[in-house]
């Protein structure tokens, strides 16, 4: 378990706190100081998976909180430079987007992780990471970078958009499979006929008929035998 890949993804968890404190201590060394420590943390983000699959270090705590540690990071950048005002205020629409796009798809991942259905991570998602890392580290760091920093920010925004639909519509693909299996049985059930329906009532009453008629001959057959063997012991 505390194997460097872990540890790696263990450290960007870590230095979250440290990255906030820069809403409270709003200097310029002290937001420059953040936005390298949301680098190095960003960059991890690549190195941890590339380490564990290279030194076959894969494990189920990696897998586990990989994710987390990326959502927990991404999520404290984006209040930070909402807090700071580090954005205009037309470049929130991204901001939200993004956020909304996190929980959308953390919802999905836990309902189809429970129907056994996996989600695995598109190549447009890992574009849309790189855009939404880069953007962030830009306006973390401020003055010239800002611009493009914001201009990344929308580019990840219109990829956060595309990717979540795509999430979206793959959890409404079981929806609809689900759906279509539960109503399958009712349309069987329409296709039979009525002459069909019609006959086996009858046939199991005219069964039920025929057997009531016939117990009470073998009872008599039955009660003759002793008779007989009576008759013969005379």
């Amino acid at each position: 378990m505390y194997n460097l890949p872990n540890i790696l993804t263990i450290s960007r968890i870590v230095v979250i706190p440290v990255i906030f404190l820069s809403i409270y201590i709003n200097t310029y060394v002290w937001s420059l100081f953040a936005a390298i420590l949301f680098i190095i943390a960003s960059i991890t983000d690549y190195f941890d998976g590339y380490l564990a699959r290279s030194r076959n270090e894969t494990s189920a705590f990696g897998r586990m909180f990989d994710p987390i540690a990326d959502k927990l990071l991404v999520v404290s950048a984006l209040l930070i430079i909402v807090a700071n005002g580090l954005v205009d205020e037309i470049s929130y629409i991204p901001v939200v987007i993004i956020l909304c796009r996190e929980v959308l798809v953390s919802g999905l991942r836990e309902f189809l992780a429970e129907v056994k259905v996996g989600m695995p991570v598109t190549r447009l998602a890992k574009w849309k990471t790189g855009f939404q890392m880069t953007a962030l580290s830009l306006i973390l760091i401020g003055g010239w970078f800002r611009l493009p920093g914001e201009i990344l920010l929308w580019i990840a925004g219109v990829l956060t958009f595309i990717t979540g639909y795509q999430y979206y519509e793959k959890g409404m693909d079981y929806v609809r499979k689900e759906a279509r299996e539960k109503t399958k049985p009712a349309a069987v059930k329409k296709a039979e006929t009525p002459k069909t329906a019609a006959k086996t009532p009858a046939a199991r009453s005219a069964a039920k008929k025929t057997g009531v008629k016939k117990s009470p001959a073998k009872k008599a057959a039955k009660a003759k035998k002793p008779a007989a063997k009576a008759k013969n012991k005379k």
